[in-house]
């Protein structure tokens, strides 16, 4: 993929009834949608369904576009106050129509092969998160700018609402120490080079000045 990637841990197989959820909200979500398989989607997903708004129409005659703007995330524990400054991109100029592919994978549902290749000696991992993984779902943005980090995290964090798990997120060099203390971090691991959490982590990491997700 041209952008970031996050995957969501799972300690079971998705029962049909959460399946079926997972697919209405990727369908509420997406402006886009093909299902290739089922828990396989090829989505378009516009930032505003995310939250994500825009708040500097006032300010559309600024020349200098450098200075961050404010956004506002979806979910209740985030303040307002908390979101300033995230990136320092113009959304005017960005198309919002978000590519992504979003895909559960593992025995039985698809990508076995890269779901072993991907698992394969991983017992720091497997100590924080209490489990041995059984499946997962990657949320992969086929976009590498500003706004598509911040939709990744988002959109990750939605799906982990609707079929639980525990989020592995790359991190860059001197990024641990700034995620260690956010709230729903469950551990750091391969030699600060991976954090793992819930969603309430990816939602307050995004609220971090310093955000940037590892392409």
């Amino acid at each position: 993929m041209s952008g970031p990637t996050l995957v969501i841990e799972l300690a079971e197989p998705l029962s049909p009834a959460v399946l079926r959820e997972f697919r209405a909200l990727m369908v509420r979500l997406s402006s886009h949608l093909d299902e290739k398989r089922p828990g396989f989607f090829d989505v378009n997903v516009p930032a505003e369904r995310l939250g994500v708004e825009d708040r500097r129409e006032k300010d559309r005659q600024e020349k200098d576009w450098r200075n961050p703007f404010p956004l506002r995330l979806l979910g209740d524990t985030i303040a307002d106050e908390e979101l300033t400054a995230l990136v320092g991109f113009n959304p005017q100029r960005e198309d919002w129509r978000r590519p992504f592919l979003v895909y559960l994978m593992g025995p039985g549902v698809g990508d076995e092969s890269t779901f072993e290749a991907e698992h394969a000696d991983e017992p720091e991992v497997e100590a924080i998160l209490g489990f041995r993984p059984t499946h997962a779902v990657n949320v992969s943005a086929c976009c590498n700018r500003e706004i598509d980090h911040v939709t990744t995290a988002l959109l990750t964090a939605a799906v982990m609402d609707v079929i639980g798990g525990v989020a592995k997120a790359e991190l860059q060099d001197g990024q641990a120490s700034l995620v260690a203390g956010l709230p729903g971090v469950s551990g750091i691991a391969d030699d600060d080079w991976m954090a793992l959490g819930t969603a309430e982590f990816l939602r307050a990491w995004v609220g971090h000045p310093a955000f940037r997700l590892v392409k």
